[in-house]
């Protein structure tokens, strides 16, 4: 499995991406999103969500690791593909997908070509208990909150067997209170308090 593609870009568009790693050429679909942040970076990174099926190998990439959890979340509501959430995150950044579907916003979610009101109630319905929490964290994004820090260290306590949700609170207060706090430190804290 491809965790992240890294090196030149050799062809850019809106919708596609050619990197060249070591020799070899990778087309990769984006988003608009991913096109304006990797626009003039070189070399650029691409995190990757492989679509493999009997008549074709796809790749999808992303600027960061949280427009390509939307993708995945995006793509286990049943009827959405691909093709379809790659298009919602051209049409709306994951700040916005994140609000529109925490305020349960049926009206902007219609305006993406190709959804209509049942589909956009499908991914509000399926989707809002499992972003309820990262709402919080968007909204901290333009401090001095780690991100990958706070990635790093859910995907710890959840490997440790607490549950998701329960780790997110937790960790989220921990980075408040100490934004500049390493992985470790985050974990050894939020230990205690769980």
């Amino acid at each position: 499995m491809i965790e992240y593609l890294k090196g030149e870009i050799v062809e850019l568009t809106p919708a596609a991406a050619v990197i060249d790693c070591q020799g070899r050429g990778y087309a990769v679909n984006i988003s608009v999103n991913t096109y304006s942040a990797i626009q003039g970076k070189n070399p650029c990174k691409l995190y990757i969500y492989e679509a493999i099926r009997e008549d074709a190998y796809i790749l999808y990439g992303f600027h960061d690791k949280q427009e390509r959890e939307l993708f995945l979340q995006l793509i286990s509501v049943p009827g959405i593909g691909g093709n379809t959430a790659r298009t919602i995150l051209s049409a709306l950044n994951p700040t916005e997908l994140y609000h529109v579907i925490n305020n349960e916003n049926v009206t902007l979610l219609k305006t993406v070509k190709g959804i209509g009101l049942k589909t956009a109630q499908l991914i509000i319905v399926k989707l809002k208990d499992k972003i309820k929490f990262t709402g919080e964290t968007l909204s901290l994004a333009g401090t001095t909150l780690n991100i990958a820090v706070q990635e790093e260290a859910i995907a710890a306590l959840n490997m440790l067997g607490f549950a998701v949700p329960a780790s997110q609170k937790v960790v989220i207060a921990i980075l408040k209170e100490e934004p500049e706090a390493t992985v470790e430190n985050v974990i050894r804290l939020a230990l205690k308090r769980l």
